[in-house]
Order: structure tokens, then sequence, then C-alpha cells
């Protein structure tokens, strides 16, 4: 592993769980954060939620990037421009 990798991937991890907190208060993942908390919480934590939310988060971004896509959330009519 070159020097600073596990650094810079702990940045971008932080700032996954940072926008999956508050995501998760969107109606649009509120239903998933809420099944996956009661599924797993009690056997590997609560975090596991956020993790999966975060998750989610990385590969809109990833899709987003990779296909030179503005963000369009379920159901919109257009393109929200960052």
């Amino acid at each position: 592993m070159p020097a600073g990798e596990a650094i810079r991937g702990s940045r971008l991890r932080w700032a996954l769980i940072e926008a999956a907190q508050h995501a998760a208060m969107l109606p649009a993942y509120r239903p998933r954060y809420q099944t996956i908390k009661r599924r797993l919480g009690r056997q590997r934590g609560s975090n596991v939620a956020t993790v999966d939310v975060a998750r989610q988060l990385a590969k809109a971004v990833w899709y987003m990037l990779t296909r030179n896509q503005s963000f369009a959330p379920g159901g919109a009519a257009k393109s929200v421009a960052a």
C-alpha cells in the first residue's frame, strides 16, 4: 500500500458516513435505513445501517462520475445540477 493511501481512504469513508447520517433522515433513504437497522441492529450494531446508506451513496457517486451524469433522484422530472 503506497504511503498516504489509508489516510485518503479514511477521509472518504468519513465523508460518506457523515453524508449517510444526514441522508438517513430523508424520505428517500429512511425506509431502507430503518429496515437494515431493525434486521441487523441487534446482531451487529446500529452503525451497519449507516454504512449501508453510505455504500448506496458511494454507488450513486460512482455511477454519476463514470457516466458523466448529474444527480437525478428517483421519480424526479429532471436532474439536479450541483
